[in-house]
């Protein structure tokens, strides 16, 4: 090769190399597209009175907090919600429910405490690369000030406050999730420090917990 052809050689593979960046971004926007529309037309019409335009649904699954980055390219007017327990709390419940499917970080103490961990890591690097996206309600403040959070909420997601939002014990919907019999009932404490009756069998949880374990958080 000629020397003055290496600045020609250079304009062409800077052409080539923006072309195929081009059609990458393309190609990821109309994947965010589809992944929109195929998400979208998975959501259920709702009641017959309400419109679907108006409709709001909610999708609580446990993990959803690993694909933040991607709700927020696909689903931009979503509004995310950390509802976050205190960790031995959090991860007791966790490790004393039977989940149908999916949950198998649970089947282990040392496993639990370390996904609660990378839990608390990746929800750090969320807020700090999409400050003020997702609204942080800690489950203990809830038990004791449930009105206030209700409301504080209903504000984030842009929602009128209904006082059945307090009676939701009340509803005649079916449920069919690991909470099916809590929601038939109101808000209660004895379930926060459950986890202290078995203490002394949560050693391996503390040690994986490790300074977010009792006493450092």
């Amino acid at each position: 090769m000629e020397l003055a052809d290496i600045r020609g050689s250079s304009t062409t593979c800077r052409d080539a190399s923006t072309m195929r960046r081009n059609r990458a971004t393309r190609g990821a926007r109309g994947a965010r597209r589809r992944a929109a529309e195929g998400f979208r037309g998975t959501v259920p019409r709702g009641h017959a009175d309400v419109p679907h335009r108006q409709a709001v649904f909610i999708d609580k699954m446990p993990n959803n907090f690993r694909h933040i980055g991607l709700i927020n390219l696909i689903l931009p007017n979503a509004k995310l919600i950390d509802a976050r327990r205190e960790p031995m709390a959090c991860c007791f419940s966790n490790f004393k429910q039977l989940f149908a499917a999916g949950q198998e970080f649970t089947y282990s103490l040392e496993d639990i405490g370390r996904y609660y961990r990378t839990y608390v890591e990746l929800m750090a690097h969320w807020d700090a690369v999409l400050p003020g996206k997702v609204l942080r309600v800690q489950h203990e403040d809830v038990v004791e000030h449930l009105e206030d959070n209700v409301r504080r909420v209903l504000e984030f997601c842009g929602l009128e406050f209904e006082p059945a939002c307090l009676e939701f014990y009340k509803t005649e919907r079916s449920v069919r999730t690991a909470s099916s019999e809590q929601v038939r009932q109101p808000i209660y404490k004895e379930g926060i420090d459950q986890w202290r009756n078995f203490e002394p069998w949560l050693g391996p949880l503390k040690a994986a917990l490790g300074d977010l374990a009792p006493g450092a958080w």
